[in-house]
This record gives C-alpha cells, structure tokens and sequence, in this order.
C-alpha cells in the first residue's frame, strides 16, 4: 500500500509560544492558531499575496544554537512571509505599535476621513484599524486632494477615489477569481486608480465581489448607497434562491424590508463568492406590486375575497377533476411546497405536473441515472481538484457561477486542464486548453465526435470524421481534447438547457454514458435553486405527454379546463408565448399562486398570494444535489402564506385528515418516502448542507450501448 503523504512541518515561536505550522505557512496565517490578530489590508487568504500595504509588519527573528534570538534588522510583511524552522515572531512589540501607527498615518494623510456620510462606515477595516492601531491625533494640516466623488463603473459599483487605498484587492480579484480581468491600475504616484481600460462600463458577472473585499469605502454599493447603516440593519443567514449553486449569502433588512445581500463563508458551495445574479437580483421582495391578499375574477374586475372562500372554490374545482386539471409551478420552490403540491396532484388523481419552463425534451424516466445505472457525480469543491473537465454546451459563468469559479480556480491555482465545447464564445474560452466550437444545432455530432475519440464502447460504430464534419469541429482539435478528457479524475459538465432540444438529449445521453464508460463524473445541472428537488420529488411528468408545452396544447384544445400556475407565467417564461397565450384564453379555470403578478394575472380566475423564500421556513436542492435549509427571515407581507401550507389547506378541503403544521414535519414525511433524503431532516441537516448520496448501482455498458442514439 502507498503511504500518504505527510505534511511537512516547522517549528516557530510566536510572542513567546512555541507552535508547529505548516512548513512555509504564511505568517499571517500562523498567528490566527494562536487566536492572536496581525492587521491587514491587502492580504486576502483566496488571492496571492503582495505585500503592498505594509499593515502586517512584524519583527522576526532566528533561534541561534546557543538559544539566543538574531533579530532581522527590519520589519517584515507578515503577509508574504513563508514559516521556516526555528522562526521567531513578535506582533505586540514597542517598534510594531510605531510601525503601524506610521503606516496609518500616511493612508490617512490623503483619506477624506468622511466617515459619517460613508456607506462603509461601522463595518470599515481602516475605520477599525485606525482605532486599534492608529494615532490618537493627526498631525497632518495640510490641504488634502480632491479626486472625483462616486464616479459609477457599472450599474451596481461606485467608486470613490479619495479614500481609495491602492492595495489592489479589487484588481487581484479580477485577475485572480474571476478571471475577466477588467479592472487595472492606471497612472502612477498619487494618481494611481482602479478602472476599467479605457473607462468602459465593469461588466464582471461577479463584480459585486470587489465591494466586500475592498478594505475601505472606495467601491461601494449602488443599490444599496445612504439606504441605512449596518447598525441600523438585522441580519440572518439564507440561501441564494436566484442562481442554483446553493450560495451561501448574509441576508440583511430593515424592519420589513430587503435591503443587501453579502457573500457568507461555505467552503463546500461558494467559499464567500456571489454572483451579481445573487448579489443584487433580490429587489424583487419590495416590489409595490406584492400581492397581499386573495382575489377572484367577477365579470372584468378582481374583488378581494378571504381564504376560506377561496379555498373552498379551488378545492371544489379540483376535487373530481381528475385529469382535466394540470398543474405547471416554478423550480425555485422549496422542497415542501413541491411535495405537497403533487401529494395534492396525486389525491386529484392527475399527470398533468410540470415544473420545466422550457418543455425540454428529456422527460424524467430518460435521466442517465435511470437508464444506465450508478453515473457519479462532482461536488462543486471537488472541481477544483480534477484532472481535467470538459464544459459541454453551456455558458458556465451564466448558468453555473460557483462551478465556474472553482474550475477556473483548478486551472489558475493547479494546472487543471479545461476543454470548452460550445456553439458560442464563453467565459470559460479565457483559460480552456482546448476549444471545440461546434456549429448551432450539432450539439450530437459534437458530442459523438468526443465520445469516439475517447475510445467510448458504445460509439465504436460512429464514424469519427463524418461526425466532426457535421458539427464543424477540427479533428486534430477533437483528438488534442479527448487526451485532455483521459482517466478517472475527469468530470463532464452540462446543464438542463442541454436538452431544450432533441439534438440535445442525444448529446446528454451519449456525454452521461461515454463519461461513466471511463469511470468518469457527469454532472447535468439545473438552471433553478431546486431543479434537481423538483426532479426527485416528482414535479416532472413520467412521460412527455403530460409536459409544459402538451399542457398549454390541452388548455388550448379544451381538454384541460383547470390550471394552476405557481411563481409560474408561461407567457412571460416560456419559448412559445402564442400557443401560452392561446392556452390561458382557452382554460376554463386559471389559478395564479404567485407574489407578484405578471402577465398571466390578466387570464387568472383565481389569485393566492404566496410568501417569497426568505419569508417562509424550507430547504432547497442545488444543481450540486446539496440540501441546504433557509429559515424564514422576513415577515409574511398581509395575508400570503407559503405554498406549502396553501397546498397542505387545500388538500384538506377534499380530503380531511391530519396536516402537517410546520416545513419540518413535511421533510420527514419525505425523508420516509424518499430515503435519500433521510439525512436532510431538520434535526440532522447541517450546517454546510447535505449532499445526497449517489447512486451505487453498477453502470450498466450494455443498457447504454443499446440507447446510443443512431446519428443520421
């Protein structure tokens, strides 16, 4: 058996105490083991470091044999400092406290000190340093300068060069993380500035990032500018319910109302990243046009009406409906509000449930895992650490933010290689070892080209270069891709828009096999926060007869005469808005269980208001298949009420029984049904979430060679 490597360590004394550490641990990192603080504010433990502020300066020293200290004759930047054996760190000396008293004075020398009109101010790194560290007065009399105030670089940063610091966190991040690279230092000396080249708009999809990790209040937040102070705010954890990631945000308000949204630490998901998705895409909980109480349609108009009533008219209409009923609910509802929704679908006694917007193609019995058996899957931190992947048919950074980030982290930090195959320009192209840009509709061509390559069983029978002609794709590319995409610690990524297509579905089949024919990860990922939720607890129809776009056909045609939309609009969320049009003209009965109205609301019947994520108790199932719990955070607006519980009230009204009183109650009910889930209930849920287990059935070589699809 091989042994595992061990880790080296060294022997260093801090302040006195003597400690083991990583051989070359950087010193700033060292000093956190003892509780003990070195300020900083260029360092960020996710960026390299430069040593540009000289906040962290410490003194060292050396054991010498005689056991004295031979003390380096200057101060050292604890933050680009590696431990070495027999290391001597002193952070609280006499010549430390000077130090960093000089080096505040000279950022405050040119710093506007305009505290109480700064939207950093109460949680700002200099504001605290300078009280911790800094002088007690200023010396400094002179005139200070004078740069633009709040100039915008995009729709959501400001930037204020008076107080800007230069210790080009925000460029590093740009470089380093995000990989766009679209901020730079221009000019020199005192004129030295953050900005775009040539002044462009920054159009980073993560450049909400650069507002918390900036020290001081330099880039700040449009949105949220002299909209409240931190101690004016309350602040919960959530999680993101507008990317499928599962990120990890802090959720801030004010009373009733949303105000922010920051970045929270979980090193499996998101480690403390958000995507602008994320970030500024939850304006949505203090629209004017919340709706806060029922409604049905009298003649041309909508009268407010109560529960009760409205409930019993719901109910009456579904109770012996049966198939004449159809239910179409959004991906972005919590795991209890699925459920219960088809429980109540289930005791109607009808398959018209669909929760894709797109009506892909790929109906739920066709998932790889179904066909083939066991196919593994990656978790999002793993990514990082693959030896090669191939991002198939997606915009990664768009549809997938945190998976894009980590393998954009495993190709800057350790050399992965990235293959990118795609009909159009991406992010991704930025950093990929290879490119396969293969023509608009040949995503099966394309994905048989690489599955021959890679020397797939089950695609002995293609014809290599016929299938590189057909979707466009140079060979010798193709082959330089396929030995990149070699060996077990490889991982395929795609996402659900893969299969808005037949040609789509052939490539999911033929990438899901021909990966687990290599012993290799697929991942197939939802473009929802609980696509894959909705996909295990059954709100996608067994066949695709009873999909989004044959239920619009069936309300058309009048063979569907009740429907239900829930935080669902198919004329505003759907590819085919005439025949959505023509469908909810048609219905006999449309009822809307939604927030905020759209366009549907016009055609409605019914209207239940229904509360919004963060104001309600739930879990949600990220792309990644990770369970993650959101507890309610803001008050329920007028008389809305979770979708489950509308579902759970209505399911009482034509069946009575026992309902289940709390969020909690249903998850073990479909922990009971759904083993899976077992570990997702909220008395074991933890804290960083919980990853589903994957399937451990053997993948079956024969069951996918006879599904390959036949390319014409």
């Amino acid at each position: 058996m091989a042994s595992v490597a061990q880790e080296q360590l060294v022997t260093i004394t801090i302040n006195d105490i003597e400690l083991q550490v990583p051989k070359d641990e950087l010193i700033v990192e060292s000093v956190k083991r003892l509780g003990l603080e070195v300020p900083i504010f260029c360092y960020h433990p996710r960026m390299k470091p430069v040593g540009m502020c000289r906040m962290c300066l410490v003194e060292v020293g050396f054991k010498q044999p005689d056991g004295s200290v031979r003390k380096m004759p200057k101060p050292q930047a604890a933050c680009t400092l590696p431990a070495g054996d027999n290391m001597v760190i002193y952070t609280d000396t006499e010549q430390i406290h000077k130090d960093r008293k000089g080096v505040l004075e000279f950022l405050l020398i040119n710093h506007p000190l305009d505290c109480p009109i700064c939207d950093r101010g109460g949680e700002c790194p200099l504001q605290n340093n300078t009280l911790a560290y800094g002088p007690s007065t200023s010396r400094f009399i002179e005139v200070k300068r004078h740069l633009p105030k709040a100039y915008p670089l995009s729709q959501y940063v400001t930037l204020d060069l008076e107080r800007c610091i230069q210790c080009g966190r925000c460029v590093r991040f740009t470089e380093e993380i995000s990989g766009d690279a679209q901020l730079a230092f221009r000019f020199r000396g005192a004129e030295m500035q953050p900005s775009t080249f040539q002044l462009t708009d920054f159009e980073s999809k993560f450049s909400g990032n650069v507002i918390e990790i900036c020290p001081v209040g330099a880039l700040t937040s449009a949105r949220y500018r002299f909209r409240a102070r931190p101690w004016d705010l309350e602040t919960k954890p959530g999680i993101c319910t507008v990317t499928p990631c599962g990120t990890n945000i802090w959720f801030d308000y004010r009373g009733s109302k949303f105000i922010r949204i920051n970045g929270r630490t979980n090193e499996a998901v998101n480690e403390e990243w958000t995507a602008d998705r994320c970030k500024f895409g939850h304006d949505f909980y203090n629209d004017p046009a919340r709706l806060t109480a029922p409604n049905k349609r009298v003649g041309d108009e909508f009268v407010r009406t109560s529960w009760s009533d409205i409930n019993k008219e719901v109910a009456a209409l579904l109770e012996n409906a049966g198939d004449s009923a159809a239910l179409l609910l959004s991906q972005s509802l919590s795991n209890e509000s699925l459920f219960t929704a088809q429980s109540l679908f289930n005791q109607v006694g009808s398959p018209h449930v669909d929760s894709r917007s797109t009506g892909d193609f790929l109906d739920s019995k066709s998932r790889a895992e179904n066909l083939f058996g066991g196919i593994r899957r990656t978790p999002i931190a793993e990514l990082e650490h693959q030896s090669g992947v191939l991002v198939f048919g997606t915009s990664l950074a768009e549809e997938q933010p945190m998976s894009f980030l980590r393998v954009r982290k495993g190709w800057f930090q350790r050399g992965m290689k990235v293959v990118v195959a795609t009909s159009e320009p991406t992010e991704a192209d930025s950093f990929a070892h290879t490119i396969l840009r293969y023509l608009p509709g040949t995503e099966n061509f394309a994905a048989a080209a690489i599955a021959s390559a890679l020397g797939t069983p089950a695609a002995s029978g293609v014809n290599f270069a016929d299938a590189c002609t057909k979707s466009g794709l140079n060979e010798d590319h193709v082959h330089a891709a396929a030995e990149v995409l070699k060996g077990d610690s490889v991982t395929t990524i795609t996402t659900h828009s893969l299969t808005s297509s037949e040609n789509g579905v052939a490539a999911y089949h033929i990438l899901a096999g021909s990966a687990a024919s290599h012993n290799q990860a697929f991942n197939y990922m939802g473009l929802h926060c609980n696509s894959a939720g909705a996909h295990l607890l059954g709100a996608v129809p067994v066949s695709d007869q009873n999909n989004t776009k044959s239920i619009l056909e069936n309300c058309a045609t009048g063979k569907v005469k009740t429907l239900i939309l829930v935080d669902f609009d198919p004329i505003d969320q759907t590819p085919f808005r005439e025949l959505a049009e023509s469908a909810l003209e048609s219905v006999e009965n449309l009822i809307l269980i939604t927030a905020i109205p759209g366009t549907a609301a016009s055609y409605a019947t019914h209207i239940l208001p229904m509360a919004l994520p963060a104001e309600q108790d739930g879990t949600y199932t990220s792309s990644e298949f990770r369970v993650q719990r959101m507890a309610q955070i803001l008050p329920t607006p007028g008389e809305s009420k979770a979708p489950w519980r509308i579902f759970t009230e209505l399911q009482l009204r034509i069946k009575p029984g026992t309902p289940a009183f709390n969020p909690s109650e249903i998850m073990d009910e479909i922990a009971k049904q759904n083993p899976d889930f077992q570990g997702a209930t909220y008395s074991q849920l933890p804290k960083a979430g919980f990853l589903l287990p994957q399937s451990n059935k053997p993948f079956d070589q024969q069951a996918f060679a006879g599904s390959f699809p036949k390319l014409a």
